[in-house]
């Protein structure tokens, strides 16, 4: 069933789109659904980021590129002629 969630939030696909050998799509569905309601994916990355905190694992530096690049006007696709 994990494998199935983490299949379809790594690829994007639609979840009735996920491979027969993970089961019915539904039950996928439903079962991530109801982990998202009662939070048991914030704890399992609480969990994850306190492990590998610990062990010196995690750099929480964030580094933001604020750069702005606008495209010539011409390049937006209008009309030719």
């Amino acid at each position: 069933m994990i494998n199935g969630i983490i299949h379809q939030l790594g690829t994007g696909c639609q979840w009735h789109q996920l491979p027969a050998r993970f089961g019915p799509w539904q039950t996928i569905h439903k079962q991530h659904m109801l982990w998202s309601a009662d939070g048991t994916w914030e704890r399992l990355l609480q969990h994850v980021q306190a492990l590998t905190d610990a062990r010196g694992d995690v750099d929480w530096n964030i580094n933001i590129d604020s750069t702005s690049i606008r495209a010539h006007q011409h390049t937006a696709g209008g009309s030719r002629g």
